[in-house]
């Protein structure tokens, strides 16, 4: 698993990635209560925002990790967004992508390197 920045994660698995949040970030976030999920077929830039999630405090855009062409969005978040609290990383993944640029994925961090950003 990689990690960027904004608290986002990728697995890569072979051409294509899961996309999440962190365990940190829903932390931050408190109860998750709706999550913008992509279409299939929308593209997908790092760095930039690919939609929303809203928490009980505040809404927050969601920054992809790599690029690519979403492939599938979890359609459990529609009827259940906490999973990204009970299973951030897991079973709370929001989207998985056909990658364009495969490269991107070693612009980002391992995990010692993002625990070591966010201090734990």
């Amino acid at each position: 698993m990689k990690y960027h920045l904004d608290h986002a994660w990728a697995e890569p698995d072979g051409e294509e990635a899961q996309i999440g949040i962190t365990v940190f970030a829903q932390d931050q976030l408190g109860k998750i209560v709706f999550v913008d999920l992509p279409e299939e077929d929308d593209e997908l830039v790092a760095g930039e925002v690919f939609g929303q999630i809203e928490s009980q405090k505040t809404v927050s855009d969601l920054i992809a990790p790599v690029s690519g062409v979403v492939i599938e969005s979890n359609l459990a978040l529609e009827d259940n967004p906490g999973l990204i609290n009970e299973s951030a990383e897991e079973a709370g993944w929001i989207t998985r992508v056909r990658l364009t640029d495969p490269d991107e994925l070693d612009e980002l961090m391992d995990q010692e390197e993002y625990l070591n950003l966010v201090g734990e």
